[in-house]
């Protein structure tokens, strides 16, 4: 149980400094523009994809 102690002691002490990393990168700092948006939308449907394909092959192993 000492250690349970210990180590929730120790997150609780890093928990506002957390909370304030998370409040300072919150909001964006960079502006991009409409082609670079572009590119990252058409690589996180690309990731998607991915993904589906790679749970598609997962379930199509497992029931043959």
């Amino acid at each position: 149980m000492p250690f349970v102690l210990s180590v929730t002691a120790t997150i609780s002490g890093h928990v506002e400094k957390i909370r304030n990393i998370n409040r300072r990168y919150a909001t964006g700092r960079i502006q991009m523009s409409f082609s670079v948006r572009l590119a990252l939308l058409a690589l996180r449907l690309y990731l998607f994809l991915l993904v589906g394909l790679l749970a598609f092959k997962f379930v199509t192993v497992l029931t043959h």
